[in-house]
């Protein structure tokens, strides 16, 4: 089964925030006014991902990974969820403040599966575009207080951003998406957030979102610390990867290809999205054209494939 790529159909999510960049800069058909989320490598239940191509054109990745372990490399009494998760996030307006849980916070007190360490390949921004990261208390008593006091300027940790950064989010980690960023995140499969603050904004209704003070309190690491990451990067033929992080969920890197590589996969399946240019992938002499916005699995059916044109992916597989 599966001597092809599996190519997969994002999911889009609704957000107050989100806009139409989706459309414009990706050309995919949006179903709302403000899409902020295109859940595209998903076997959440929430949202997962649509098969279009081959054996199980038509089902999800949910199924696949329930019934076909085998493209997984997964073993037969494996019962954990499908690990990861990718999305194209489109912040027409600034996300609220907001932190994830650990996996022990999340399987104790939340009741899911994993806790959500995740990370962030820009993929444009506007000028001065900016991302709250961290805090600046010193103990979990500072950090109540300001928080209980509303003292949002002195308490959180502004960094900009531009085009091809890269920003780490251990779970614990206060932070924001600012407005004007469209960002590629990659990670695990949770969809538990805990908002702290909302900016005070209304829905259409005049309804204000809910917050979850006390969870986020629980589970903001203090002091807020920026995690040091070894970065390298490798050239084979065409092709430039540069590895972005590799910790505890995942390894994520950008590779750039410019002409030809061939490749033998060296994970238990590996999750790629195009993210600029065109090229295609050739796999058992059959060749499959490939363009930004497009995601597809290579699974552990796959050994060696072959890359060629001209573009940007950003590639994953757990650690």
């Amino acid at each position: 089964m599966y001597k092809e790529p599996i190519f997969l159909q994002p999911i889009f999510q609704e957000r107050i925030w989100g806009g139409q960049k989706l459309h414009t800069e990706f050309h995919y058909t949006i179903p709302y006014e403000c899409t902020g989320e295109a859940w595209a490598i998903s076997a959440h239940e929430n949202g997962p991902s649509k098969i279009v191509n081959g054996e199980l054109k038509g089902k999800t990745l949910l199924d696949a990974w329930k019934d076909h372990g085998e493209l997984f490399n997964k073993s037969v009494d494996n019962t954990e969820a499908y690990p990861l998760l990718i999305k194209i996030l489109d912040a027409n307006d600034k996300l609220s403040v907001q932190v994830h849980p650990n996996d022990h916070y999340a399987r104790e007190v939340a009741n899911e599966d994993y806790g959500k360490t995740e990370c962030w390949y820009v993929l444009s921004a506007e000028e001065n575009a900016e991302l709250i990261i961290g805090h600046h208390a010193q103990s979990r008593d500072e950090l109540e207080a300001m928080i209980d006091q509303g003292k949002w300027d002195e308490l959180l940790r502004y960094v900009k951003v531009k085009t091809g950064d890269f920003v780490y989010v251990p779970s614990g980690t206060l932070h924001a998406i600012g407005s004007g960023i469209v960002i590629l995140e990659t990670q695990q499969s949770s969809d538990i957030t805990y908002r702290v603050y909302d900016y005070d904004r209304t829905d259409t209704e005049g309804n204000t979102r809910e917050l979850h003070l006390q969870q986020a309190k629980e589970v903001i690491t203090v002091p807020h610390g920026t995690p040091e990451l070894t970065q390298t990067v490798e050239k084979k033929q065409g092709l430039t990867a540069k590895k972005l992080v590799k910790e505890e969920y995942f390894t994520v890197y950008h590779w750039e290809l410019d002409g030809s590589v061939e490749l033998t996969r060296a994970a238990d399946f590996l999750q790629v999205s195009m993210v600029e240019g065109e090229a295609s992938i050739t796999v058992n002499n059959q060749s499959f054209h490939i363009k930004k916005g497009d995601h597809f699995i290579l699974p552990a059916t796959i050994q060696d494939y072959q890359l060629e044109g001209h573009g940007e992916f950003v590639v994953s597989h757990t650690s």
